[in-house]
């Protein structure tokens, strides 16, 4: 106790703020985010602003995940980050999606703990994420786990199977679909349907494909199987989507 007293002394002399956003702007390979209670981003360090598609913490300063993520992937975060706020409970060390506006095939570690006034009241939440391949040591579960995400993204476009990519992986079905719900809290299938989502949003932002071929590229049954799955992840029609990113 008498180190933590120490370090609380030493720790009200120094300047707000100084030493603190330089150290975590260096970070090259680690994303830093504080939100306020309302989940709007109150810093961002340069990581962290790749993932969210601005040029630095300001362009991000006040809006939320809803202005750079999908309106799925947004809200999870949003109900998350509302979570850690409401329990006082951190979230440390989860394996989840790196959180790139467009999708990606790497894992990353995430950790998040609820921010504290002088009162010791919530006003917010800090989190930090780091890619699985660069976190030593990793488990051999989420080594699969992020060997199975990559194989989705590179395959995504053909008629893939669970059972081809656990056999690629060196595991059964069973094994894989449960470091999945384990890891990423939703099923293999899920997964690579989110992705077949992502990439088809790609496509749907940078081409003018027909809808039918974008669908067939991104390994949907048919066109309508893109639009009900596009509308139940995006919240809103492929057509509608591509309008509103192409205008």
């Amino acid at each position: 106790m008498e180190q933590f007293s120490v370090m609380a002394r030493f720790l009200r002399r120094v300047q707000p703020e100084h030493g603190v956003t330089q150290l975590l702007d260096a970070l090259p390979d680690v994303s830093v985010f504080v939100k306020d209670r309302q989940g709007r981003f109150v810093y961002v360090n340069p990581r962290g602003c790749e993932y969210c598609g601005v040029r630095c913490a300001e362009d991000a300063a006040g809006k939320s995940d809803r202005d750079f993520f999908p309106p799925g992937r947004a809200e999870r975060y949003r109900a998350d980050d509302a979570r850690v706020m409401k329990d006082g409970q951190p979230v440390l060390n989860r394996i989840e999606p790196e959180p790139c506006a467009q999708g990606s095939p790497r894992l990353v570690v995430t950790s998040k703990w609820p921010l504290r006034d002088a009162a010791g009241r919530v006003i917010g939440v800090i989190g930090c994420s780091r890619e699985v391949a660069e976190r030593a040591p990793v488990s051999l579960g989420a080594s699969r786990v992020a060997r199975a995400v990559a194989l989705f993204y590179a395959r995504c476009g053909e008629k893939l199977t669970v059972a081809q990519v656990a056999q690629s992986v060196g595991i059964s079905v069973n094994q894989l679909e449960r470091l999945f719900r384990g890891a990423l809290g939703e099923t293999p299938q899920r997964c690579l349907l989110r992705i077949r989502v992502e990439q088809a949003g790609r496509l749907l932002r940078e081409s003018r494909m027909r809808l039918a071929e974008v669908a067939q590229t991104c390994g949907f049954y048919d066109q309508a199987h893109l639009s009900h799955a596009f509308a139940a992840e995006i919240g809103c029609s492929p057509l509608a989507y591509r309008r509103r990113h192409q205008a």
